[in-house]
């Protein structure tokens, strides 16, 4: 005889209604599409004059972090400088983002940004850090020690190729 209970009761898991986007997720969408207007206007602007206005845009997004987080994001901004000075700073769903030809390859997430317990340092597709069938493409980021940061660097060179 089948069973008359649905598929969640069976497995002994609760059905969990699906309310839509989280506040923290709208608000990753807001942030996105402010940037994209933002872009929009400047498109007027010199190479050079965007770049800036770009950086300065994730410096200010960087300030507003809280303190643990803002002390991450300020370290880790200066270390991708460093090893790859050819990303373009950008912000990215209002995360500090670094891009080549516009696609980004690699973001910081701030632990407030969704509520976790840890920064995020996440690679995109764009990053080469190919290492077999499995690689690491994100990572969790409480504190740095200076064997973090040169791991850091040697992460964000080798997503650039170098």
């Amino acid at each position: 005889m089948p069973s008359t209970k649905s598929p969640a009761e069976v497995s002994g898991t609760t059905a969990e209604k699906y309310d839509g986007f989280t506040a923290e997720e709208r608000a990753a969408m807001k942030d996105h599409a402010s940037e994209q207007k933002k872009a929009t206007a400047r498109r007027g602007s010199s190479r050079a004059e965007k770049a800036a206005a770009e950086e300065r845009d994730v410096l200010a997004k960087i300030a507003e972090m809280p303190e643990a987080d803002r002390v991450l994001a300020e370290r880790i901004h200066g270390i991708i400088r460093t090893a790859a000075p050819d990303l373009a700073p950008k912000l990215w769903y209002g995360m500090p983002a670094y891009a080549r030809d516009g696609k980004v390859v690699c973001h910081f997430q701030s632990a407030e940004k969704f509520k976790s317990r840890y920064a995020t340092l996440g690679f995109s597709d764009q990053a080469a850090l190919d290492d077999g069938a499995v690689w690491p493409t994100a990572f969790a980021v409480r504190e740095l020690t200076e064997a973090d940061e040169e791991r850091i660097g040697a992460l964000v060179r080798r997503a650039v190729g170098r």
